[in-house]
């Protein structure tokens, strides 16, 4: 597993009189194998820093880096094995392919992978074996996450990205979908960044860094961690 540094990260949306900066010299290390929370409120540049991390946006300046590789530095074929090999990601939308089964959906990911998990202990781990062969509309919100989750981890990513994964759950399923992303961090120690707005959500990260407005306000270790499990709001 690799460390991930961010030095100097500027990005700014439109132009002229409309030109927004959204992100203003972001620079931190996220330690490998660890839980990240980017916690703040919405519009403060969590998500988009979250996107240029996984190469999907590209930065103004600053630069990227996952071990020895440099995001910034890649061409387009280059960024396209760099998400495949390092990156897995979750979204609040589930994007799942309806017509594929849940099985099917999580065999998708194990496809991207030069070294894939095996899909049926997979299965087993997210509480989905008997819903395998159900398609995405026969599913509660929950395991469609849970199904979206597989999909990402199946790869054997070294970096988790999660864009507000609770988003659209309720208090219950949210819950038990960070314990999921827990256990996972657990027993792949995988780099987990998670974005969120939710304050408790923080409790249960090793590293938690606040936004506001474009720019890091807090970046501590969290001296209080504590369960997923046992996370209240």
């Amino acid at each position: 597993m690799m460390e991930l540094v961010l030095n100097d990260i500027h990005k700014s949306f439109g132009s002229g009189e409309n030109r927004t900066e959204v992100l203003k010299g972001i620079t931190c290390t996220v330690e490998s194998g660890s839980i990240c929370v980017l916690l703040g409120p919405s519009g403060s540049g969590k998500s988009t820093l979250l996107n240029i991390i996984g190469g999907i946006e590209s930065a103004d300046s600053g630069s990227v880096s996952i071990g020895d590789e440099t995001v910034e530095k890649m061409n387009e074929k280059q960024l396209s094995l760099y998400r495949r090999k390092h990156l897995g990601y979750v979204f609040q939308s589930y994007n799942l392919i309806p017509n594929l089964t849940v099985k099917e959906n999580i065999e998708v990911g194990a496809y991207l992978s030069e070294k894939p998990l095996s899909i049926d202990d997979m299965l087993h781990a997210l509480g989905l074996w008997e819903h395998k062969d159900k398609i995405p509309n026969q599913l509660s919100g929950g395991q469609q996450q849970r199904t979206s989750i597989g999909r990402a981890i199946v790869k054997n990513p070294d970096i988790l990205l999660c864009d507000e994964p609770t988003g659209a759950l309720d208090y219950n399923t949210s819950k038990e979908i960070l314990k999921l992303i827990e256990d996972i961090n657990r027993q792949y120690q995988n780099t987990v960044i998670l974005v969120t707005h939710n304050d408790a959500i923080r409790l249960m990260a090793d590293r938690v860094i606040k936004f506001r407005d474009g720019q890091i306000r807090k970046n501590e270790r969290n001296s209080k961690k504590i369960p997923a499990a046992e996370l209240d709001w």
